[in-house]
């Protein structure tokens, strides 16, 4: 199966390109460069493969939460792809593409879980918990967008008994309750998402009947409106 991914949720913009299970990643952080760096990495990865667009079995990306902006460029990207080549389209949530790569970098034990928080701006958190089950995250709860000090982990049964905490949104961590810090083993707040986990996880969720037409492959945004403060005059 060949697999291209995307991701433009956060500061980093990246795409993957899965042949037959292995992966191939273009990344780079580049907070305002997405619209100019995504198709350049998509023909690079297409090229090094020797590969067309035509030779591509299924699209995923990033849905979000995250950079409103950001989630708007790989979803026209990949819709345009989908609609024109007709192809089923895998969205994938950002923060269990960071928890997975939170798993992978530390060889996280069976059962062990991983708090991703991304800075949703606005004094706020997207917050999402996930429990590693056969390598992969499994969400535990719903994820949300809130206040920092209004985070919080699952409670027992279901509550991992050690935690990492992943995502620029732990940079606010002051702000959380102490019980949830005092939970984590470790945290890492520059994780970004990357496609080569979208990668992965698109292939599991692919298998699992996840995927979807091009019309249906939308952003995940959790916060319903956005408040803006107009400026003096306006």
């Amino acid at each position: 199966m060949k697999l291209l991914a995307l991701d433009t949720s956060s500061e980093g913009c990246s795409a993957a390109l899965s042949v037959d299970g292995v992966v191939s990643e273009r990344f780079e952080l580049a907070p305002r460069g997405h619209t100019r760096l995504l198709m350049p990495m998509v023909r690079s990865l297409l090229g090094e493969h020797r590969l067309s667009p035509a030779d591509l079995d299924v699209l995923a990306f990033a849905a979000g939460p995250g950079s409103f902006t950001g989630l708007r460029i790989a979803t026209g990207v990949i819709q345009g792809l989908a609609f024109g080549l007709e192809l089923p389209v895998v969205p994938v949530s950002s923060l269990a593409v960071v928890a997975a790569e939170v798993m992978d970098r530390h060889s996280l034990d069976e059962g062990e879980g991983v708090a991703v928080a991304f800075d949703a701006r606005m004094s706020e958190v997207y917050w999402g918990c996930f429990v590693s089950r056969s390598g992969q995250p499994h969400s535990l709860d719903d994820q949300r967008v809130c206040a920092p000090d209004r985070v919080s982990l699952p409670s027992a049964p279901a509550a991992p008994a050690r935690w990492w905490g992943a995502g620029s949104g732990w940079q606010l961590q002051e702000q959380m309750p102490a019980a949830v810090r005092a939970c984590m083993t470790a945290v890492d707040s520059t994780v970004t998402p990357r496609a080569r986990y979208v990668a992965g996880l698109a292939e599991v969720g692919y298998h699992r009947g996840d995927s979807v037409p091009a019309a249906q492959a939308q952003p995940l945004y959790l916060r319903d409106t956005v408040t803006w403060k107009k400026l003096p005059g306006r």
